[in-house]
């Protein structure tokens, strides 16, 4: 019988595997879709579609994932999660139609569900001290977006897209039997049997949970629209091949994914309320200069008109769509550091009302993004939009902020009265 430590890191480590694959599943239509938009004849919008209704199913699954995870644990929650979704990948290679592909990516897309169900998992294996480490740590896992931009375009070019929903689909076939061999059970941290579905979903009426969602729906759901999106911005906005797009993608994606281990850790040692202040200003800024279009500008001067180019060239593109992914890799752990902190006892449920906010904000932004493309013919609208976004998120926090030093300064002067 393995003790109690070796169990907290058998969970830890065999969780964040499995959440690697299946997010690596969940975008994998960031890379097959691209051929398949070619072949298909579809615009923007479709393809926007196309790649975001994975994320769509995985988002809805989410809430009641996190309350069944409550309920009958996360370990055989999480096995039959991953064994439902086999089928459906495999069936992704053999596909012809439009159709066939949005149906079969809403099934595939349950794979992103798993989020809510390893984090309440993971997060009930250790103590308040180290959950937001430990939370950090299997939300790294985000960075299955990044092996599926190594990966997928690789066996793309070796054998076609249609190899790789078939090789995706026996990595989670092993990756679900390791699971099962490696992880274990504690019925302590199930929730008791007499609470209700009612009193799970009583968390919809909290506030403080939709100002969370809110914050994720810019940390998680931006992350994951971009992730869907600049393989293929990259690719029409500055000329690349398809596997160089993707690889120089994986420097927005890769460490947005696995920083977010040590924003759990600096979450627990400064508080997550300062971490998400810090990381929302910092992603306003380096938004705001990447929503500049590439520009001429002609300047009559004394001598005559000269004119300027104004626009990011791929390098400082680059490094600060890099800045926006640390950010954001802090601010996904610094959310859920506050729902391990103001939630304990309804980890699962709050994190499932929350990551499905998150998700479907991944699934709503490459249709916008496509759609604002469409409409302006501006490629640098799409983070136009994740400005606004932000902007809105950082008016709600200052708001919050000042209802709190109201609620403060009443209390002390009833306290003096």
């Amino acid at each position: 019988m393995p003790s109690h430590k070796q169990q907290q890191l058998s969970v830890l480590s065999i969780s964040t595997l499995s959440f690697t694959v299946c997010f690596a599943v969940w975008v994998m239509f960031s890379i097959i879709g691209i051929p398949i938009k070619a072949s298909l004849h579809l615009n923007e919008t479709e393809f926007g579609l196309l790649a975001a209704t994975p994320i769509l199913s995985g988002s809805l699954i989410r809430l009641p994932l996190g309350m069944w995870t409550d309920r009958y644990g996360g370990r055989i929650v999480f096995l039959i999660l991953m064994l439902s979704t086999i089928l459906p990948i495999y069936m992704v290679g053999d596909a012809t139609k439009y159709w066939h592909f949005l149906a079969l990516g809403f099934c595939v897309g349950i794979a992103g569900g798993s989020f809510s169900v390893g984090i309440s998992y993971v997060a009930r294996w250790f103590g308040k001290s180290k959950q937001g480490f430990a939370m950090g740590i299997f939300g790294a896992g985000n960075a299955g977006a990044a092996v599926t931009k190594f990966v997928a375009p690789s066996i793309v070019a070796a054998y076609g897209w249609q190899m790789v929903p078939k090789v995706y689909a026996v990595a989670m076939l092993a990756t679900a039997c390791l699971f099962w061999a490696f992880t274990h059970s504690d019925p302590q941290h199930k929730v008791a049997s007499s609470v209700t579905v009612r009193e799970q979903l009583l968390a919809l009426k909290d506030p403080t949970v939709w100002r969370y969602s809110q914050y994720y729906a810019i940390v998680f759901g931006g992350y994951v629209g971009l992730s869907l999106w600049m393989t293929k911005y990259y690719i029409n906005e500055f000329g690349l091949d398809m596997k160089t797009a993707a690889l120089v993608a994986s420097v927005f994606v890769l460490p947005s994914g696995v920083i977010r281990a040590l924003g759990g850790w600096i979450s627990d040692r400064f508080g997550a309320h300062t971490v998400t202040c810090w990381i929302l200003w910092i992603s306003w800024g380096c938004l705001f200069i990447l929503s500049y279009p590439q520009a001429d500008l002609a300047v009559k001067t004394i001598t005559g008109e000269t004119r300027l180019h104004l626009g990011l060239n791929i390098w400082a593109f680059t490094a600060l769509l890099f800045v926006v992914g640390l950010a954001w890799g802090f601010g996904k752990a610094s959310v859920f550091k506050h729902i391990a902190d103001d939630y304990p006892h309804h980890i699962g449920v709050v994190s499932g009302i929350v990551g499905l906010m998150g998700g479907l904000g991944g699934f709503v932004l490459p249709i916008i993004f496509g759609a604002l493309v469409d409409l302006t013919g501006v490629r640098s609208s799409a983070f136009m939009f994740l400005f606004a976004m932000t902007s809105v998120s950082i008016l709600l926090m200052l708001s919050t902020m000042q209802r709190e030093k109201k609620r403060h300064r009443l209390q002390l002067a009833g306290a003096k009265a």
